[in-house]
C-alpha cells in the first residue's frame, strides 16, 4: 500500500513543484517523477527485504537472491531512465515488460500468504497481499500513460554546437 501513496504523494508534489518553476503543469514529467520516487522507495526493499522478496518467488526460479538484488538495480536505473527525455519511452516499454514479469511473483506470493518484510508466512486471507496484484497492473497503466502516452515535453537549448540545435 505504502508504494501507492508515495506514487500518488510524489505525483502532487512534483505537478505543483514544477509548476511552481515553470508557470506551466507538466503531467507528463510529474507521473514520470512520481514513478521514479516510487521505484526508488520500492528498491529500497530489494537490499532490506531479499529473503522475503526471494520467497516470494515461484519455486522453479534459480538463483532468487541474485535476481533479487537484480530487481533493485533495475528499478534504480529505470527510476533514474525515467527523467531523461531521450530514455523515457524505451525506459517506460522496459518497466512495462519488468511490471509483467515480476506479476508472478506478487501472485505466488498472494496464494502462499508471505509476508516479504518478514520472510515469514501469514496468515490465510492477508488482503494486502491480494491487493498487490491490481496494484501492479496500475503501475503498469501509469507508465504506459505518463511514460509513453501522453507527449514530453523537450526543453531547447539556446546554445547551438556545430550548427545543431541540443534537445535535452
Amino acid at each position: 500500500m505504502e508504494p501507492l501513496f508515495i506514487l500518488l504523494g510524489a505525483f502532487i508534489i512534483s505537478l505543483f513543484a514544477i509548476r511552481l518553476f515553470t508557470k506551466e503543469f507538466d503531467f507528463s514529467l510529474s507521473g514520470r517523477i512520481a514513478m521514479s520516487v516510487m521505484l526508488l522507495f520500492t528498491a529500497i526493499g530489494h537490499f532490506a527485504f531479499t529473503e522475503g522478496m526471494a520467497m516470494m518467488m515461484p519455486d522453479f526460479i534459480p538463483f532468487k537472491k541474485e535476481l533479487v538484488y537484480l530487481t533493485g538495480i533495475f528499478e534504480i536505473c529505470a527510476a533514474i531512465g525515467l527523467i531523461f527525455f531521450r530514455l523515457h519511452r524505451i525506459t517506460a516499454w522496459l518497466l512495462i515488460l519488468f511490471f509483467l514479469l515480476i506479476l508472478p511473483a506478487n501472485i505466488n506470493a498472494a496464494l502462499k500468504n508471505i509476508d516479504y518484510q518478514t520472510g515469514t508466512k501469514t496468515g490465510p486471507g492477508e488482503s494486502y497481499l491480494w491487493f498487490r496484484v491490481p496494484l501492479q497492473v496500475f503501475f503498469i497503466l501509469w507508465t504506459y500513460f505518463f511514460g509513453i502516452t501522453l507527449k514530453a515535453k523537450a526543453k531547447d537549448s539556446t546554445e547551438q554546437h556545430g550548427g545543431r540545435k541540443i534537445i535535452l
